[in-house]
């Protein structure tokens, strides 16, 4: 990647920037100063003219674009994948390039479908993850994402906190956190570090591309194990004790304020006109919530993806970390998450492995589960709620020669259905209603009436396709003024649809196999 051209980061209205500090060696003094320069600006002193929303969601394989108006109804949408590499046991990296040509790609679809004017563009991306960047903006090393677990051997050192420092952590250690893998690389590659000057999430490496500005907002920063949930600031004193400098911690901006406008380079690159203004954007998890109009106390949303995570909003941080439950910053206020890794990605592995394309794969949810089925446990990455175990790994258990091919994609399929179950029951939350169901890996029927079954709710879909891209675009109308807070609940919010009841008499064998998979994993765990 060339150099950063400082020329090309343009200034604020009556407002003098410091350029990127390009030209000489870059210093995180120098980088710094410009970041803050842009940071305090008032968040509406670009304005977008138009009323076209963009809303980007960068993923762990792939990256959503999806294009709405000021009511929020989609116009047109797009996806473009990449890889996601695993040069050692442990590893899950990527391109960060193979994300921006991924995003173009994306993007120049969109507009051309819509054949509209994009009047402001809004952010989501994968939680957790590290970008590390150079003066120049160019990235040191290949981007480490949520999925990496090559970090875990630092359990240790978290654990061993004063609990007034865990307290305000309020999270439970992860290896994928930004702060876990800033201490490996503190220990493994020192002059990696050395030759960085900021560490970003992965959105927040998209922004910088946007509009050449590296910051970062509170639904991911809240995210990194190293940020003060009450607070709402860096614990810098916690990250120097790590090994980790301070200075590589960006700004922390709110979500729904313009970071600032589109670059004529990145606008050449996209397909847009320079100018348009980019706000700061959210955490994938509350960029679907916003997107979903949960947003109100009480309500649960499950978002299947790659992962799975449950979520539902909180009036303040409710840490309880003991049961691998999350607490985060959202848009406004807060909300606790149970989250498992094995979702879409361990189901995606088993359906590849074992040849079958998706609706067949999903078709299978729909059939019954004998005596003496194989059990699946899809550990594949480690797991979070409620085990916090990085080190778990998968298995098929109970295999015999009467087994096929089919009774191993079932068990799979059954053993995501009893990972959601446990993190749902470590969640705590229940409300009257349904369950709300978000994200690609919940549309298909059969799959649903198992996911009912497993989890003895009703359930709800959002009717939303990409609720993060769509959260990313509301979140860009706030920044503009084009879309009134108080309707992302009402008005904005999108429809549900009842799409699943829990079968009369699951529930008996439903719990006979969940002790039978509970006692695998704990066996596992040994």
């Amino acid at each position: 990647m060339p150099a950063w051209p400082s020329a090309r980061v343009p200034a604020w209205p009556s407002a003098r920037v410091p350029a990127w500090p390009s030209a000489r060696p870059g210093t995180r003094r120098s980088i710094r100063s410009s970041v803050d320069a842009l940071s305090r600006r008032p968040g509406g002193s670009v304005r977008g003219g138009e009323e076209t929303l963009l809303g980007i969601d960068l993923g762990t394989s792939s990256v959503k674009v999806a294009l709405f108006d000021a009511d929020g109804r989609r116009l047109a949408g797009a996806q473009a994948a990449y890889p996601l590499d695993a040069p050692h046991p442990g590893w899950a990296e990527t391109s960060p390039d193979a994300w921006w040509a991924a995003v173009c790609a994306a993007v120049r679809e969109v507009t051309a479908a819509a054949d509209r004017d994009v009047g402001a563009v809004g952010l989501s991306g994968q939680m957790h993850g590290l970008v590390l960047v150079d003066g120049r903006g160019a990235p040191v090393r290949p981007a480490i994402t949520w999925a990496d677990t090559r970090a875990a051997g630092l359990q240790p050192d978290w654990a061993r906190l004063a609990p007034t420092v865990l307290e305000r952590l309020g999270n439970p250690f992860s290896p994928g956190m930004a702060g876990v893998l800033l201490g490996w690389l503190a220990r493994h590659e020192p002059a990696t570090l050395r030759a960085a000057v900021v560490a970003l999430q992965p959105k927040d490496y998209l922004r910088l591309r946007l509009t050449g500005i590296a910051a970062t907002e509170h639904t991911d920063a809240s995210a990194t194990l190293l940020y003060d949930l009450t607070g709402r600031a860096w614990l810098t004193g916690l990250a120097a004790g790590l090994g980790i400098d301070p200075g590589l911690l960006p700004p922390i901006n709110e979500a729904a304020e313009i970071a600032g406008p589109l670059t004529a380079d990145a606008a050449a690159d996209l397909g847009l006109r320079a100018g348009i203004p980019v706000a700061h954007g959210l955490a994938d998890a509350a960029a679907a919530m916003l997107g979903s109009g949960l947003v109100t106390p009480g309500a649960v949303q499950l978002t299947l993806g790659t992962g799975g995570q449950f979520v539902t909003p909180v009036a303040a941080p409710a840490p309880a970390a003991e049961r691998g439950i999350h607490c985060f910053a959202a848009e406004t206020g807060w909300y606790r998450m149970a989250a498992i890794l094995g979702g879409g990605l361990a189901l995606d592995w088993v359906r590849r492995v074992l040849g079958y394309e998706w609706p067949e794969f999903y078709h299978l949810a729909g059939r019954s589960i004998g005596p003496g089925a194989p059990l699946f446990l899809p550990h594949l990455v480690g797991e979070r709620t409620p085990y916090l175990r990085p080190d778990l790994r998968g298995a098929w258990v109970g295999l015999d020669l009467g087994h096929d091919r089919s009774d191993l994609a079932l068990a799979a399929l059954e053993g995501v259905a009893l990972a959601l179950r446990t993190a749902h029951t470590a969640l705590g939350a229940r409300s009257g209603g349904d369950l709300w169901l978000a994200g690609g890996g919940t549309t298909s029927p059969p799959w649903r009436g198992m996911l009912a079954d497993h989890l003895g709710r009703g359930l709800a879909a959002v009717e939303v396709p990409g609720a993060s891209a769509r959260g990313a675009a509301l979140v860009a109308g706030l920044a503009v003024g084009q879309v009134d807070r108080a309707g992302i609940a009402g008005p904005l919010a999108p429809a549900r649809r009842h799409v699943a009841d829990p079968r009369p008499g699951s529930a008996a064998q439903i719990e006979e196999r969940a002790a039978l998979w509970a006692d695998a994993v704990r066996r596992s765990l040994e």
